[in-house]
């Protein structure tokens, strides 16, 4: 990907050299099916979610650590050179590898090590087999006339991608083909070693293998493992510290590799949950590189800038296998697929990219889920049936009708649309008639009011224990401009398929006309909530904004104009929209502390990056400015380069200097910013 340009993503000894800057810089590699691997660019976890192999052991759920990390060092002409680095809970910082380590970029999505030994570079990679749960570490000696012993242990564990382990009772059975020598040390068998692991008796086994390749024909004692079984206690986990959460773990060390690594010849490991029957590693590599390519080559991004590739990349991170289709993995590491966070994401991630087919093919999967008129909010991390609970959503549903309008408008697949439009149809009705959490149209005025106490339905969503921080009950306005939108859609949709659009359309305008009660001349925009249990809430949120940027608003051109500019005023950050402006009294400025204090910020004045899209949108609408619009995305650029690696944080304080917070992966963060800039491109 712009290999005359060179990777977006790279940095020399001035960030890998800094254990802080290094440390603070996150990388991942996917598969497609929710598995992932995870870590950061000096090789310290600073998450329960690191790791080296987080196998989605029921795709895409299921999400299991198995191997966690490998610790390098490496020695030549008697010197000994540390590849690895370990925080621990005492505060200690051993081994200090990332002092070797000359430069780090992404190949694509792909992370890269190049460290300096002397005048030999040792050039580490990490992969993942794209629809299986494996992934490759290679070390290749690059530049050297010696040979390098490579030393590698692989430390490992089992448990829950959310919890934590310490002082595991089990005692790791390992099956090992290989040929057995004295003091538990074994000898490849033709260059190859090959390990079996069962953490304990019901545990899923996983596999470990080692084999050299390429270079020079490999020496007869080329390739030994030393079995270890040893539990090394207290690895801290520093951002988990920040968070106020469980901050440390137990790891238990399986063995150690010794290699001599001759020059220009590369070690292979693989973990992998599905046998030990893999590619060899240039071929491998070769695949991953190619579907790259072939991303960016369908998306039409080979000519834009290269921060724009690295996104387009970024975005099939998110998208993975459900049953027989497609859905979107909300935010890595530790979120599932949700219905709201999958609907508003779902054009930039397929849509922008030139992949309309798969865009079809989800819609067509949660058209599945649809109960009650509505769409599930979130599909369980474990697996089990959905219930009422799980459909605690009154936006998810309605951003559905969006994103069936842009993927029908993308594709014009006449097929997908008369599939689509039953499910829409039972959907209004039930929103009319009434459904769960009393999201129902009020007759009065036509306007959709919803909520019930102690539930959370719109995309401010913070809950607490009992405490809903913003329970937003009553009529939310980005709920009925949302609505509005729909009944415009359907009567389109009817038309289209030749029935009557003349009952969307009466109720179309009535809602038109009541939204009009939203609307404050004397602020300057809408309130963000009417007729709620305590009367009408008129704090500044970005809510509003929807109304301007949607396809159909209900808003006067006079009216969008003055609440696009409040929004700019008081809402805007260089990577994103405050969820509150920062004069009102319940504002919080900074997402820190523990769940209950971070949860009470999440929308009082965090800044989320998704709400650039609705605001370029909005702007471009209003102004009709192309170049000013595309501005704002502009500081993106720079944010890949932070947290995580080539893609798009969640959220970032609400305060100067905006410090990226939360989910160091999100989908609608990089989805919005995508189609933003798909937008505007077709505006030039």
């Amino acid at each position: 990907m712009g290999q005359s340009r060179g990777p977006a993503i790279a940095f020399g000894r001035a960030i890998c050299g800094d254990l802080d800057a290094a440390l603070r810089r996150e990388w991942l590699v996917t598969n497609g099916i929710g598995g992932f691997a995870a870590g950061t660019i000096a090789g310290a976890h600073t998450r329960r979610y690191h790791g080296l192999l987080v196998a989605a052991l029921r795709p895409p759920l299921d999400r299991t650590l198995l191997l966690a990390k490998l610790d390098e060092w490496a020695e030549m002409d008697g010197a000994v050179f540390p590849l690895a680095c370990n925080e621990f809970q005492d505060g200690t910082v051993d081994p200090h590898g990332y002092r070797h380590l000359e430069s780090f970029h992404l190949d694509g999505t792909l992370p890269v090590w190049r460290y300096a030994l002397a005048d030999a570079i040792l050039e580490k990679r990490v992969w993942m087999v794209h629809g299986q749960n494996t992934t490759y570490v290679t070390y290749r000696l690059e530049r050297g006339e010696r040979p390098v012993r490579l030393g590698i242990m692989a430390l490992a564990n089992y448990r829950d991608y959310h919890g934590d382990m310490q002082m595991p009772t089990w005692t790791p059975q390992l099956e090992i083909c290989a040929t057995p020598q004295e003091n538990g040390h074994w000898e490849a068998v033709d260059g190859r070693f090959e390990l079996k692991i069962t953490m304990f008796e019901t545990a899923t086994p996983f596999f470990l293998t080692a084999s050299l390749q390429g270079g020079q024909p490999a020496e007869p004692a080329a390739l030994r493992f030393e079995v270890l079984d040893h539990l090394y206690r207290n690895f801290h986990w520093r951002i988990e510290a920040e968070r106020q959460e469980t901050d440390h773990e137990d790891l238990t060390a399986l063995g150690r590799f010794y290699v001599d690594l001759q020059p220009g010849q590369t070690l292979c490991l693989v973990a992998s949950t599905v046998g030990m029957d893999h590619a060899d590693a240039v071929a491998s590599l070769s695949a991953a590189q190619t579907r790259a390519i072939e991303l960016l080559t369908r998306a039409q991004v080979t000519d834009e800038p290269a921060w724009i590739q690295q996104l387009t990349l970024a975005a099939d991170q998110f998208i993975v296998a459900r049953d027989d289709g497609h859905t979107v993995i909300a935010g890595y590491p530790w979120f599932t697929d949700w219905g709201r966070d999958t609907m508003i994401a779902l054009p930039g991630l397929a849509l922008s990219t030139g992949r309309p087919e798969l865009a079809a093919s989800l819609l067509r999967t949660f058209a599945r889920y649809v109960n009650q008129g509505m769409l599930p909010n979130r599909f369980p991390d474990a697996g089990e049936a959905l219930g009422d609970g799980d459909y605690n959503t009154v936006d998810a549903t309605l951003w559905y009708f969006e994103a069936v309008r842009a993927v029908v408008a993308a594709s014009g697949d006449p097929d997908l649309l008369a599939a689509i439009f039953p499910v829409l149809q039972d959907i209004v009705e039930w929103h009319h008639t009434g459904t769960r959490f009393n999201i129902r149209v009020d007759p009065a005025d036509g306007l959709l009011s919803a909520g019930e106490a102690g539930v959370q339905l719109t995309w401010m969503d913070a809950k607490v224990g009992d405490w809903v921080v913003t329970p937003r009950q009553g009529k939310a306005v980005e709920i009925n401009a949302l609505w509005y939108h729909a009944l415009c859609i359907m009567a389109d949709f009817a038309q289209r398929l030749g029935q009557s659009a003349a009952a969307y359309e009466q109720r179309a305008n009535q809602v038109r006309q009541s939204f009009a009660r939203f609307w404050r001349d004397d602020l300057g925009f809408c309130a963000d909530i009417l007729d709620g249990p305590t009367g009408d809430d008129l704090a500044l949120r970005p809510n509003g904004l929807l109304a301007v940027a949607l396809p159909n608003s209900p808003l006067t051109p006079s009216q969008q104009r003055r609440l696009l500019d409040a929004c700019a005023r008081h809402l805007l950050t260089s990577i994103g929209l405050r969820s509150l402006a920062a004069s009102d009294p319940n504002y919080i400025g900074l997402y820190l502390g523990n769940r209950r204090t971070r949860d009470g910020a999440y929308h009082q004045g965090t800044t989320w990056a998704w709400l650039i899209g609705p605001f370029v949108q909005a702007h471009l609408r209003v102004y009709q400015d192309p170049a000013l619009a595309r501005a704002f995305l502009e500081p993106f650029r720079h944010h890949l380069s932070d947290a995580g690696l080539g893609s798009i944080s969640e959220i970032a304080d609400g305060s100067a200097p905006f410090a990226p917070r939360g989910c160091p992966w999100q989908a609608w963060s990089v989805a919005e910013v995508l189609r933003a800039w798909k937008m505007l491109r077709s505006e030039r």
